[in-house]
């Protein structure tokens, strides 16, 4: 599995990976990505491994964003992938465009679109829905994030926003065709 992270501007997939401090070097072949467990079967690439420092802005216009991403898809050494996730910024973006162009020949299974239920996510959700119908782009699900917590005496679990993800279900997957509406009660650290 390779994950790629467009986010350019808010690389946190190192961090949350537990991947910073890390670094990409060369090969024959180009990059070598990071891997990220101990066999060797789960593999990164992050503009985060390649700032100097992890609090540094990343102020880039759409043609050094494009270049990067096409180079992380084709100069990466990625090895026999069976899947590569690509983990983008919220919205959408140059980072949205150049990843659609950089792997059209890859023929992409499709979109996995993960947001958490607050109610200023639904436009967010709506937009890219909209991009991947424009694009051609499959949605193989909605997965709801953080969409409540269990109680830790109790087991019981409540929502976070009380009443909001009925809402948000019929807000964003009424009028869509989903095959799978993923809610993930809570996440772990």
């Amino acid at each position: 599995v390779g994950i790629l992270d467009v986010d350019l501007c808010g690389p946190s997939i190192p961090h949350m990976l537990r991947a910073q401090g890390k670094a990409v070097h060369q090969c024959d072949n180009g990059w070598v990505p990071v891997f990220v467990d101990q066999e060797q079967s789960i593999s990164l690439m992050s503009v985060g491994f390649l700032l100097e420092n992890p609090d540094e802005a990343v102020v880039w216009r759409g043609p050094k964003k494009h270049a990067l991403i096409k180079q992380f898809v084709s100069d990466v050494a990625w090895g026999q992938l069976d899947y590569l996730v690509v983990d983008t910024p919220p919205g959408t973006s140059d980072e949205h465009m150049a990843t659609m162009e950089a792997l059209r020949p890859y023929r992409p299974l499709g979109a996995l679109v993960v947001t958490t239920p607050q109610a200023v996510s639904i436009g967010d959700v709506r937009r890219e829905l909209t991009f991947c119908k424009k694009t051609g782009l499959q949605v193989i699900g909605v997965i709801e994030n953080m969409s409540g917590f269990t109680c830790p005496h109790c087991a019981a679990l409540s929502p976070w926003i009380p009443n909001l993800p009925g809402a948000w279900r019929k807000g964003v997957t009424s009028s869509r065709n989903f095959p799978k509406a993923l809610h993930i009660p809570h996440s772990r650290p």
